[in-house]
């Protein structure tokens, strides 16, 4: 497991002299759809080479089948999907299927919470923005309990969603944690915490991955095995053993990495894993499957 770094960097959040941290992978790296609105992009990140961004065209039926050929090998199921902000590339297999969500459901949770107040023409109560930094940072379920009930439960949940654009996402009464979602959905949400078309105000966006880019240290795997050094990492995992929606683990990733000329908006989702090193290990290396992929391609 690589380590990481978190670096501190200014951001304006929701309250005057918010901070944001960002996470840095520090290791070295490790070798190996859908179409969605671009969004604004973000500066920082590794220099890359020129002549290793235009080693080959995108080759995305090859990129399927070696990603599919490596879920085929592993246990239980996953799904993936990343699209690139910068160049407009997207890429995605099974990412239109069903997981439960877990954890990654409090990213839908509090962006949900946002758009209802300030459809309202308020913002977060102080209590509310304490129980925000915990739920994303700590992934803390009574934080989350208490937001999802103050955002309307499934029903309140459900209807932001639908501004959000999100399809295949159905929250779950009561139970967030057991909401059934998708790859291309949470690449959804992403986008409209990252794009100035969404219906979320800026600093709310920034509110959200400023949050996601401060996430305890040991909770910073999953996407960020696609990250370089130097670049920008917002991420939130989920991971859970299911009962009575499938067995074994469910474990996901959704987040953003940002470079010098990429800004990739990443999810990628499984289920039935026999344990949850299992699942991280998968969803892991597909991340950095695709993204290394993305990186080495030009359109």
């Amino acid at each position: 497991m690589r380590r990481y770094l978190i670096v501190l960097a200014l951001a304006a959040g929701i309250g005057a002299g918010s901070t944001a941290y960002w996470i840095t992978a520090d290791g070295t790296r490790h070798a190996s759809g859908g179409v969605v609105e671009a969004g604004e992009p973000s500066a920082g990140g590794r220099e890359v080479n020129a002549v290793q961004l235009a080693a080959r065209p995108f080759d995305s039926v090859t990129l399927r089948r070696a990603v599919d050929t490596y879920i085929q090998k592993r246990p239980g199921k996953a799904g993936v999907m990343v699209t690139d902000l910068r160049t407009g590339m997207s890429f995605g297999e099974n990412e239109k299927g069903r997981f439960v969500s877990a954890s990654i459901m409090k990213v839908d949770i509090l962006s949900s919470l946002l758009l209802q107040r300030q459809r309202d023409g308020r913002g977060l109560t102080g209590g509310e923005r304490a129980l925000a930094g915990t739920m994303i940072r700590q992934s803390d379920n009574s934080a989350a309990n208490a937001l999802y009930s103050a955002a309307g439960d499934a029903p309140g949940v459900a209807d932001t969603n639908k501004a959000f654009g999100l399809r295949h996402t159905k929250p779950f009464h009561t139970s967030w944690g057991s909401s059934l979602t998708s790859p291309a959905d949470q690449v959804r949400l992403l986008t409209n915490l990252a794009s100035d078309a969404s219906p979320l105000e800026p600093r709310a966006r920034r509110y959200v991955l400023g949050l996601m880019g401060s996430v305890l240290d040991e909770q910073a795997w999953g996407i960020s095995a696609a990250a370089r050094p130097g670049e920008k990492v917002a991420l939130k995992n989920g991971w859970t053993p299911v009962r009575h929606q499938g067995h074994g683990w469910a474990i996901n990733s959704i987040g953003r990495i940002t470079g010098h000329d990429h800004d990739f908006l990443i999810a990628v989702c499984s289920g039935d894993s026999p344990t949850m090193g299992a699942g991280v290990s998968t969803v892991e290396h597909i991340a950095e499957m695709v993204v290394d992929a993305m990186r080495a391609s030009h359109q």
